[in-house]
């Protein structure tokens, strides 16, 4: 199988090619403007990089959750409504309603198509800030793609996490080539982060030791408080830059794990 191709479209909203499925990770196609919360207003802050027409058909959208704009903004909501398949958390598909298929984390849904290829996606762990936010941020849920042909690696997308017991669970049971942190160090509820910060992206680089790392959800948004500069220095301080891949947003690129 040809490695993965994945297409950065801005925020955590990217397009990932693999195996002759197509997937997109929570899409948020608006144009920059302001969105009002209950506790917050979100700034998105720049355009995405492909509208939802030039992403056209996907076979599923894995979206880690619904209730904040970051990651599910007005013409995302309306992109799920032409997508075959939505998943997310058990939450989420409540409020959705439509194609949303709710997982908890560990639970399992296979994508097939006619030709007999099939990919299967687990729901993994995530938590959405430090110990204890789960109340105020809600339920999130990560994905693992794996695949039938044993020797194409899955796929690790964490969603909106930080680094915690549940990540480095993923990485007990499972060896992914390409691990996508959702990073930026997000900040909207007070002097902590809602998102991976340098040094949770760092632990999770350590924790898949030979997985390509491939950061979303660093640009785009006022709240996001790091940005791929400091992924990058991070990375190349501490003697593995060689291990991140920061795309080019719109450009389809392939991915392999590191040699």
């Amino acid at each position: 199988m040809s490695p993965p191709k994945i297409t950065l479209i801005g925020g955590p909203t990217a397009l990932i090619d693999v195996g002759g499925f197509r997937l997109l990770t929570d899409p948020t196609f608006d144009t920059p403007g302001e969105y009002r919360l209950p506790y917050v207003t979100l700034r998105k802050t720049s355009r995405p990089a492909l509208t939802a027409q030039q992403v056209g058909h996907v076979d599923a959208v894995l979206l880690s959750h619904d209730q904040h704009s970051d990651n599910l903004d007005n013409s995302g909501r309306a992109f799920l409504a032409e997508a075959s398949r939505v998943l997310t958390t058990v939450a989420g598909a409540k409020r959705l309603g439509g194609r949303s298929e709710g997982l908890t984390p560990w639970e399992t849904r296979t994508l097939t198509k006619p030709d007999g290829s099939a990919l299967q996606v687990t729901a993994t762990p995530a938590r959405h800030g430090p110990a204890g936010i789960e109340p105020l941020s809600g339920d999130v849920i990560g994905f693992v793609l794996t695949f039938k042909d044993q020797d194409t690696r899955p796929i690790y997308i964490t969603g909106d996490t930080v680094w915690y017991d549940g990540v480095a669970e993923v990485a007990r049971r499972f060896r992914p080539g390409v691990v996508l942190p959702f990073a930026g160090a997000a900040r909207t509820r007070g002097p902590f982060h809602l998102t991976m910060d340098t040094n949770d992206a760092i632990e999770t680089a350590h924790a898949f030791p030979d997985a390509t790392i491939v950061p979303l959800h660093y640009e785009g948004w006022a709240h996001f408080t790091q940005n791929r500069d400091d992924l990058e220095a991070s990375f190349k301080t501490l003697g593995f830059g060689a291990r991140l891949q920061l795309l080019e947003p719109g450009i389809a690129t392939a991915i392999r794990p590191p040699t």
